[in-house]
């Protein structure tokens, strides 16, 4: 129906998808689409969803996303239902978390209304001449040098304790949470 993907159809859209529903989210792509909805607009949705609801937990739903909406784009309508489709189903299907984007939500609240200080001294650019003299990038440790991870503060003195992404259990993410857990217990933090 024309005009038919405005508000609540977008929003049912996206609620569908986060849900894990497929067929409710194949439902509300085939009304964008069938409502006149250009592929521009519903591939900018899904691009957003797939960082922000599925996330951390499938992290390589970007980068198919990203493609089925590249090649949607480059075969027009009527084939780029086919390729739209797929991403969403992808999204649908897969686990989920928001996490990085919470903890993004949260880092640019703290920046809002806390002071959080100055970068800390060692974590400063000291590629030039005068840098060192200021007591720049001295005792800095490359983690690099130690195996991929090396016990140094890098957030300012004033929320040095600070937690802004907690992993989920969901899907690949929950790795990444063992990894974080495993560097945070040898750091007896």
């Amino acid at each position: 129906r024309e005009g038919d993907y405005h508000f609540d159809t977008i929003s049912a859209f996206i609620k569908s998808v986060r849900g894990s529903d497929p067929d409710a989210a194949i439902h509300y792509l085939a009304r964008l689409i069938e409502g006149g909805a250009d592929i521009q607009m519903i591939g900018r949705r899904l691009l957003v969803m797939a960082s922000e609801d599925v996330g951390m937990a499938y992290p390589n739903a970007i980068t198919v996303v990203t493609s089925c909406v590249q090649a949607a784009l480059m075969v027009g309508y009527p084939e780029a239902r086919i390729n739209l489709a797929q991403a969403v189903i992808t999204m649908e299907a897969s686990p989920k978390s928001n996490r990085s984007y919470m903890a993004l939500t949260k880092a640019t609240s703290d920046l809002r209304k806390v002071e959080t200080g100055d970068v800390p001294n060692h974590l400063k650019d000291a590629h030039y001449s005068g840098a060192k003299k200021r007591g720049l990038g001295i005792g800095y440790e490359n983690p690099h040098h130690y195996g991929g991870y090396v016990d140094q503060q890098y957030l300012p003195d004033n929320i040095k304790d600070r937690r802004y992404y907690e992993p989920t259990d969901n899907g690949t993410e929950a790795s990444f949470k063992r990894y974080l857990e495993s560097i945070r217990e040898s750091d007896g933090k």
